[in-house]
C-alpha cells in the first residue's frame, strides 16, 4: 500500500514553474550579501548590535518548512463530472500569463516599486523604513513582494502544522529574529527562482478576503472573471486589500474598500503603468462587484448531495488518508485532491427526479423516499438520493435534513427501515441450500405462536430459541392460512408460509446466508441474529444500501460485492492514495439463486411491470406491520435498486405510524407495492437500458418448466412437482387475485413495538 502522499508540495498546477517556485526549498547556503552586511541595517550599524545581529543571523535557517500549500479538493462522478469542492482556503492557481497585466502593474506598483531591482531584499527601501519609523509615531513596512510571499509559505507552515510563529499583519509583532529569517529565505529564493516565478507564486497564495487566497479565485468572487480580465479599478481592488485583507474587503467595507483602491491607483500612475485618462476613468468608477458566493462541502453539490456526504465520510474513516479523522480532515480541506467516485450522474438525476415525483420534499405528509442503486458484478454504488435537501434542517422546515436514509447510522444513517417480506428471499435461498425445493408444501394454517415454541439454533448456546412473547401472525390475501407450495407463499408474501418454513428449518442456516450477503442492521452494523424467530419477517432495521447490495448478488449468479463509492483518488503531484477495489466473492451457489429468481421475476415481470418489463427483471416488496417501512427491492442483470418509502418522523429509532395522505393521495393501507414498487419500476426504465439487460441464468434442477407461467399461482399453491394437484385448488376469485396481486407485499414482519414483543406480529402484506 502507498504511503500518504509525500510531503511534497502540491502548489500549483503550472507544470513548468511548480519545480523552480518550491525548489528553493532544498537551498543550505546563502549568498555572501548576507554577511556583507549590504542588507541588514541592523549587523552594519556596529558595536554590539551588530555582533547580536551577527548571532541571530547564524542562528537562522536559511531554508523554508516544506509544507503544502492548501489547495481544494474536488469530488467528481465517475465520468468526471464535478460534484462538489472542499476548502479551507478557497484558491485556483494560474500561470503568470493568465493574469491581466494591469493586476501585475497595480500589485507591484504598491507593494513594491523596485521589484525587478532588487535581490529579495530592498536596502533603500529599508532604510526609508527604519527612518520613517524612528522619526515618526505611524509604522511603515518595508517588505518586498519575495519577503511577503516568504511570510505567506512560513504562515502556511504553521497553519499545517501548529509549530512556529505567525507573523502575517495582525496575528502578532514580528521580533526581528522573524524579520531577519524572513529576509534571509527572501535571498535565498531570488537565487533559485526568476522574478516572474515568485510574482506568480505571491499572486496565487495571497489572502484576499475570508477564505479567498489568490488573484483568480479572488476575481472569480467578486466579479466573476477570471483573473486575465481584471481592469485598472479592479486589479487596485486586489491589490489594496493585501495591506488588510479583511479591513479592505469590498464586499464587507465598501467604503474603505474604495479609498484604498484609489490610492493604489494614485501609485499606478505615479509609476506610469496607466495614463492620466485610464486613472480618472478608474476613480471615477464604482465597486461594481458581482458577488459568486460558492458554498463549499456537500451541500455545495450539483447532485448526490447525500453520496457526496457518504464519500466524505469514507474518506475520514479510512488510515489510508492519516492517522486520525483531524488530519484527514485537514488533507480533505488542503490537499487538493482529486475524488473520482462511483456515482453515475444520469442514474443520480433519475433517482432524484423519481423520489421527489413520487414524494415532494415539502410535502405536508413529511414521508420519506429514497433510491439506491449498486452495479452486480463490481459493487459500483451508482446513484443514491432521498426527497430531502442536504442541510441541517433549521427548527420549522421541511424537507431538510443532513440524516442520510440510505445508509447505516455509523455512515451518517438511520437506524434503518424494518425490511419485511423482503427478506423472504434469503429464507428461500436457505431452504434450497438445506436440501429443499420452491415447490415444497408447507402448512400456512398456524397463525398462533406460543413463547414456549422452540425453534432449532444450531448456533446459539442452547441449540435454539424461543420468542419472548406469544404473537399471532396475520396474512393481508384471504385464503392463505392453510396448504400451500414455498414459492406460492413469497409471490404472496404469505407470513404464515415464511413462518412454516423457518420452523421446519435450522435459523441459522438462515442467517447464515444473510451473514454471506452482509446484511446487517443498520444501527450497529451486526449481522441480523436468530434469537429472535421474527426476523424472517424482517422485523430488523436495514439500510437501502445494504438491501441493494444484498439483491445484486441474485442478479450476478450468486456473487456478491462489497459496495464501493470512491474509484480513484490523485492530488495535485499525481500521488495515488491505496482506495478499495472491486471485492467480490461467490456465497451462494448459483443454481440456488436461479430457483429464487424463479420466483422473484414473476412478481417484478408479471406483477410490477404488469406483464411488460423493458427487459428481464426480478424482485420483491416489502412492508411491516406498521405500513411505515415499504420496499420494493429488485434488480436487472447489470442494476440493482432498493426503492424505500416511509415515516421519518420517528427516523432514529425506524418506528412510527406512517401518515395516509402523501403527495395529495390518501391511502386506506400502504403497502410496498404502493408507491415504492411504482417508483422503482419507473427509476429502472430510465436507467436500465444503461446496463446489461441480458436474461437471468436458469436453473439446472428447477420444479417449474417454465419460469415465467404464472398458471401455478392461480391454482391455489399447492401444485407439486410433476403438475399433481392437491385438494386445495383456489376458487376463480383466488386466481384472479394471483394475476392482479401477486407479490404485492405488506411486509409480514413484526416490529418489535408490536403486540407480539420483540418478536413481532405478522406484517400487513401486499
Amino acid at each position: 500500500m502507498k504511503p500518504m502522499a509525500s510531503r511534497k508540495s502540491p502548489l500549483f498546477d503550472t507544470a513548468t514553474t511548480v519545480g523552480k517556485i518550491m525548489s528553493f526549498l532544498g537551498v543550505s547556503a546563502l549568498c555572501g550579501l548576507l554577511a556583507a552586511g549590504l542588507i541588514f541595517p541592523l549587523a552594519a550599524s556596529g558595536g554590539a548590535a551588530a555582533a547580536a545581529g551577527t548571532e541571530i543571523l547564524e542562528d537562522i535557517p536559511a531554508e523554508l518548512a516544506e509544507e503544502p500549500l492548501s489547495v481544494p479538493s474536488h469530488i467528481y462522478a465517475s465520468d468526471g463530472t464535478e460534484l462538489a469542492t472542499f476548502y479551507a482556503e478557497n484558491r485556483q492557481p494560474v500561470a503568470l500569463e493568465d493574469i491581466s497585466q494591469e493586476m501585475i502593474d497595480a500589485i507591484i506598483a504598491i507593494e513594491d516599486e523596485r521589484f525587478y531591482e532588487h535581490g529579495g531584499v530592498d536596502p533603500r527601501g529599508l532604510s526609508r523604513a527604519l527612518v520613517h519609523n524612528a522619526t515618526s509615531d505611524s509604522q511603515q513596512g518595508a517588505s518586498t513582494i519575495t519577503q511577503q510571499y516568504v511570510n505567506n509559505m512560513l504562515i502556511n507552515a504553521v497553519v499545517l502544522t501548529g509549530e512556529g510563529r505567525l507573523t502575517i499583519s495582525g496575528t502578532g509583532q514580528k521580533t526581528y529574529a522573524d524579520k531577519l529569517r524572513e529576509m534571509k529565505l527572501a535571498v535565498a529564493v531570488e537565487q533559485e527562482m526568476t522574478k516572474d516565478e515568485i510574482l506568480e507564486g505571491y499572486l496565487n497564495i495571497v489572502l484576499l478576503g475570508g477564505q479567498t487566497y489568490g488573484v483568480e479565485a479572488a476575481a472569480q468572487y467578486y466579479w466573476g472573471i477570471p483573473a486575465s480580465e481584471l481592469n485598472a479599478a479592479q486589479s487596485a481592488v486586489l491589490a489594496g486589500m493585501v495591506q488588510s485583507p479583511n479591513g479592505y474587503n469590498p464586499e464587507v467595507n465598501p467604503e474603505a474598500s474604495q479609498g484604498r483602491r484609489d490610492v493604489v491607483l494614485g501609485a499606478m500612475l505615479s509609476e506610469g503603468v496607466i495614463s492620466q485618462g485610464e486613472y480618472d476613468e478608474a476613480i471615477a468608477s464604482g465597486l461594481g462587484l458581482d458577488i459568486n458566493r460558492e458554498e463549499v462541502g456537500c451541500i455545495s453539490a450539483t447532485k448526490g448531495e447525500y453520496f457526496c456526504d457518504y464519500v466524505r465520510r469514507e474518506i475520514l474513516a479510512s488510515d489510508t488518508f492519516g492517522p486520525d479523522e483531524d488530519a484527514r480532515a485537514e488533507l480533505l480541506d488542503r490537499g487538493g485532491l482529486r475524488i473520482t467516485t462511483t456515482l453515475d450522474p444520469d442514474a443520480q438525476v433519475a433517482a432524484e427526479e423519481e423520489v421527489e415525483a413520487t414524494v415532494p420534499r415539502n410535502d405536508s405528509s413529511e414521508a420519506g423516499a429514497a433510491i439506491t442503486s449498486v452495479e452486480p458484478g463490481t459493487g459500483n454504488i451508482l446513484a443514491m438520493a432521498q426527497n430531502r435537501t442536504y442541510g441541517p434542517g433549521s427548527e420549522g422546515s421541511i424537507g431538510e435534513t443532513t440524516i442520510n436514509y440510505n445508509v447505516d447510522l455509523a455512515d451518517g444513517g438511520t437506524y434503518g427501515f424494518q425490511a419485511g417480506s423482503s427478506l423472504k428471499p434469503f429464507v428461500v435461498a436457505a431452504h434450497i441450500e438445506e436440501g429443499g425445493a420452491t415447490d415444497d408444501v408447507v402448512d400456512a394454517s398456524v397463525a398462533e405462536w406460543a413463547n414456549t415454541e422452540r425453534w432449532e439454533a444450531s448456533c446459539l448456546e442452547r441449540g435454539y430459541t424461543t420468542s419472548d412473547d406469544s404473537y399471532e401472525v396475520d396474512n393481508v390475501e384471504e385464503d392463505t392460512n392453510r396448504r400451500m407450495t414455498i414459492d406460492y407463499g413469497v409471490y404472496f408474501s404469505v407470513n404464515t408460509a415464511t413462518l412454516a418454513t423457518a420452523s421446519d428449518m435450522d435459523l441459522c442456516a438462515i442467517t447464515d446466508v444473510t451473514d454471506r450477503l452482509n446484511v446487517h442492521t443498520a444501527s450497529d452494523g451486526e449481522g441480523i441474529s436468530p434469537a429472535n424467530p421474527s426476523f424472517v419477517l424482517g422485523s430488523d432495521g436495514v439500510s437501502p444500501l445494504t438491501q441493494a447490495a444484498a439483491y445484486a448478488a441474485f442478479a450476478d449468479d450468486g456473487n456478491y460485492c462489497q459496495p464501493r463509492a470512491i474509484l480513484e483518488v490523485t492530488d495535485t503531484h499525481g500521488n495515488e492514495y491505496n482506495v478499495p477495489g472491486e471485492s467480490c466473492e461467490q456465497v451462494i451457489d448459483e443454481d440456488v439463486v436461479a430457483q429464487v429468481n424463479d420466483i422473484t421475476i414473476n412478481i417484478a415481470e408479471g406483477t410490477i411491470a404488469a406483464g411488460d418489463p423493458p427487459f428481464p427483471m426480478a424482485g420483491k416488496t416489502g412492508t411491516n406491520n406498521f405500513e411505515s417501512s415499504t420496499w420494493f427491492v429488485g434488480f436487472s442483470s447489470g442494476v440493482s435498486t432498493a426503492s424505500w418509502v416511509g415515516n421519518t418522523e420517528e427516523i432514529t429509532s425506524g418506528y412510527g405510524n406512517n401518515r395516509r395522505a402523501i403527495n395529495g393521495e390518501t391511502y386506506e393501507d400502504f403497502f410496498g407495492s404502493t408507491l415504492a414498487a411504482p417508483m422503482w419500476l419507473a427509476y429502472m426504465e430510465q436507467v436500465g437500458g444503461d446496463y446489461d439487460t441480458s436474461d437471468f441464468r436458469e436453473a439446472d434442477d428447477s420444479p417449474f418448466e417454465d419460469r415465467r407461467d404464472l398458471a401455478r399461482y392461480r391454482d391455489g399453491g399447492t401444485v407439486s412437482r410433476g403438475g399433481d394437484s392437491s385438494e386445495n385448488e383456489s376458487d376463480d376469485d383466488s386466481e384472479n387475485d394471483g394475476d392482479n396481486n401477486g407479490g404485492n407485499d405488506g411486509g409480514g414482519n413484526g416490529g418489535n413495538n408490536t403486540g407480539g414483543g420483540s418478536n413481532g406480529g405478522g406484517g400487513d402484506d401486499n
